[in-house]
């Protein structure tokens, strides 16, 4: 288990941009599964991208594809979610989080409860 810390998220108007950022407590290894999920009060998280960090590949949420990326940094054992043409509907909390897994099928099927590590949480709201 790992302690994720995030920083980033704010405020801004519909079809900004902003930039999450979870650090990591230790070496992001290869065989890290690492997600993004977020919630809005009094329903269930939503995850919207996910990556395992050995093949580098990564899945998005089809609300979120084409405008959000998530991005790894080794060196700085850093995950990143780049949020761009933000909407009001992407308004929520949102959360980093990270497991082990053997592999980026094993990754890809892992539902929120999976996760072992999580970071605090950060607001992102987006005002029309």
């Amino acid at each position: 288990q790992v302690t994720l810390v995030q920083s980033g998220g704010g405020s801004v108007q519909a079809g900004g941009s902003l930039t999450l950022s979870c650090a990591v407590s230790r070496y992001i290894y290869d065989n890290y599964c690492m997600a993004w999920f977020r919630q809005i009060p009094g329903q269930d998280r939503e995850r919207v991208a996910v990556s395992y960090i050995g093949n580098k590949h990564r899945d998005y949420a089809d609300s979120v594809k084409g405008r959000f990326t998530t991005s790894s940094d080794k060196a700085k054992q850093t995950l990143t979610l780049q949020m761009n043409n933000l909407s009001t509907e992407d308004t929520a909390m949102y959360y980093c989080a990270a497991d082990i897994r053997t592999s980026w099928n094993d990754c890809y099927i892992r539902v929120a409860s999976e996760f072992q590590s999580w970071g605090q949480g950060t607001q992102v709201t987006v005002a029309s």
